[in-house]
């Protein structure tokens, strides 16, 4: 952390402690950054005895309903004010999905996020995008509020960490990466616990799509693109969820001629997410902001308004260009 940030940490204590209603909110489609993000700084600020609202704003993946308190994501009702609104893990504000309305009836924003494509919509902005993962950035703002990270918040942001940073293996892994994991085994939580809720639960239905995804695997450029996708139709016939895509485009990235893997899904006929990873050179945050998408270098997203099959020409057609 750096002195700026260290600056905008303590503004946002302060503003904190000056609150009464706060609602803390992150992106739509959760993963395990966002889940454990929320949930952690939520117990925290409950700990100074602050009256604090995790915002439910789409549905919490059952590979993280095991956290501790994950009852604590409720739906509210859009309140007439809000004092204090906190976003975390989400570069903007559409990200936010319904959590954008409460953010428009606070009186303050903090924006806490590590993704370098950020734009600053808050009044206060903590981004550190040198961080793996928000909940990085979390642990540093619990700590500066001399809160006990008790083993439920460490729980919880060892989950963040670990997924954000694909179990340590992504070179957005850093020397603070693994102190601040050092610290937060020091609790007490129960690592294996963790992993095998986070690693090792997949399930039938998941497992099924997996494999009906790979037979519609295609490699490009001498096996350097790897590029699959998921319709609806396979959703419903494997009797699966989108969530179930989780882990699909990380083994397409680990085959060892890939360069770039890219998962399509389909949202509806007209609407296809995409996740792209890359292992070396390649930014595909750069790919993605084509499309108004962002994320990091080495892992990025967006949304394509087209048919599955129009999508992946159109990305394929970016990821080509970006070899050249």
């Amino acid at each position: 952390m750096n002195d700026s940030l260290d600056l905008s940490i303590e503004k946002a204590i302060s503003l904190i402690k000056e609150s009464s209603n706060i609602y803390i909110a992150s992106h739509v489609q959760p993963d395990g950054d966002n889940i454990g993000s929320i949930l952690a700084l939520g117990m925290a600020i409950k700990k100074m005895n602050k009256d604090v609202n995790i915002l439910k704003v789409d549905e919490v993946p059952s590979d993280y309903r095991f956290l501790p308190n994950v009852e604590l994501i409720k739906e509210y009702e859009i309140p007439s004010t809000v004092d204090l609104f906190i976003a975390l893990d989400s570069s903007d504000m559409n990200r936010l999905g319904l959590g954008k309305e409460f953010a428009l009836k606070a009186e303050k924003i903090i924006n806490i996020d590590h993704h370098i494509t950020n734009d600053k919509f808050g009044d206060i902005n903590i981004i550190s995008d040198s961080s793996g993962a928000t909940g990085e950035i979390v642990y540093q703002v619990i700590k500066k509020m001399n809160v006990d990270i008790d083993r439920y918040i460490a729980t919880c942001l060892y989950t963040a960490i670990s997924t954000d940073t694909g179990s340590f293996m992504y070179s957005n892994t850093t020397y603070s990466t693994h102190m601040i994991i050092a610290e937060l085994m020091k609790t007490g939580i129960d690592i294996n616990d963790i992993n095998v809720n986070l690693y090792q639960s997949r399930s039938i239905e998941r497992t099924r799509l997996f494999i009906n995804s790979l037979n519609n695997l295609e490699l490009h450029l001498d096996g350097k693109i790897g590029i699959v996708y998921v319709t609806q139709e396979m959703l419903r016939a494997n009797n699966a969820k989108l969530e179930d895509t989780e882990g699909i485009v990380s083994f397409i990235r680990d085959i060892d001629s890939v360069e770039v893997a890219c998962l399509l899904k389909e949202i509806k006929e007209d609407e296809v997410k995409v996740s792209l990873r890359s292992k070396r050179n390649i930014d595909v945050a750069k790919i993605s902001s084509r499309y108004n998408g962002g994320g990091h270098m080495r892992a990025a997203g967006c949304t394509i308004n087209a048919t599955i099959e129009e999508a992946k020409m159109s990305i394929l057609n970016e990821i080509e260009m970006a070899f050249r």
